[in-house]
């Protein structure tokens, strides 16, 4: 299926067009089809996610994506260029986390900028500390933060690197429950303050529908973009409101899922 653009003038910064992955199998009769057929376009400054059943390849394509998987077949395609590997402009941020224990706060969210001059890097330091709610917290190591806060370091570290794309593959799921809430909140000012492109990978459906502008749906495996999902609603969304309501139980019903349940259904 091909996931189009909404109408715009503006390129897609990210295009993937015919992807197919498949993985060694235990013998060579037998590979492992991971994607299939996937078409996406992601304009810049959006925020897309992704989701799909567990194991569908979601990650795998965020990597392919970012640089640190090479497809079967198809093309990747990121700010009019094939993906050849890891770019310093496009940042990943993972769910384990990424932060140097060795360093401080101001020096993990720096690290990026060591090339640069000092004043530069102190100026883009402090003003991300203080974007992300870390101010004070400057001197203090990754044992001393809770989970949200070194989450909040390694999103700062990519913004001080003006990283252009983020791509995010689960952040929060290590997270507790009202820090996720927190998290997806601080991620979406942010998001509205420096208007990166993010293409953001979970299994969270009402994650995704309150982050994002469009949903993609992936089908089980070999997955392909089953759907799009287009999230028109203003931010920040009232989880009470019908129309999220009903978006969220769309993509449960794309699928395949009873949302009260969680059951399988025949979809």
């Amino acid at each position: 299926m091909s996931v189009g653009l909404p109408t715009t003038s503006t390129s897609p910064v990210i295009q993937v067009i015919d992807l197919w992955m498949t993985f060694p199998g235990k013998t060579a009769a037998q590979p492992i089809h991971v994607l299939e057929d996937v078409h996406l376009q992601i304009r810049e400054g959006e925020f897309v996610c992704i989701v799909g059943p567990s194991g569908c390849g979601k990650s795998t394509l965020l990597n392919i994506i970012g640089g640190f998987l090479k497809q079967s077949h198809g093309s990747a395609i990121v700010e009019g260029k094939p993906v050849n590997g890891p770019d310093p402009g496009r940042i990943f941020v993972f769910q384990e986390n990424g932060v140097f224990p060795w360093l401080t706060v101001e020096d993990n969210i720096g690290f990026g900028l060591l090339n640069h001059p000092e004043a530069h890097r102190r100026k883009q330091v402090q003003h991300y500390t203080d974007m992300v709610g870390l101010t004070g917290f400057e001197k203090s190591y990754p044992r001393e933060l809770s989970g949200g806060m070194r989450q909040r370091v390694e999103i700062a570290r990519a913004l001080a690197a003006e990283a252009r794309v983020l791509y995010m593959d689960e952040p929060f799921g290590a997270l507790d429950f009202l820090t996720r809430l927190k998290m997806r909140a601080d991620l979406v000012r942010i998001w509205q303050e420096e208007r990166k492109t993010i293409v953001f990978v979970t299994h969270d459906i009402e994650e995704a529908v309150q982050l994002a502008d469009r949903v993609l749906v992936m089908s089980r495996r070999p997955a392909t973009v089953k759907e799009e999902i287009i999230v028109d609603l203003p931010r920040p969304r009232d989880l009470d409101d019908s129309r999220y309501l009903s978006t969220r139980d769309r993509i449960f019903e794309v699928m395949g899922m009873d949302i009260k349940t969680g059951a399988e259904t025949n979809v």
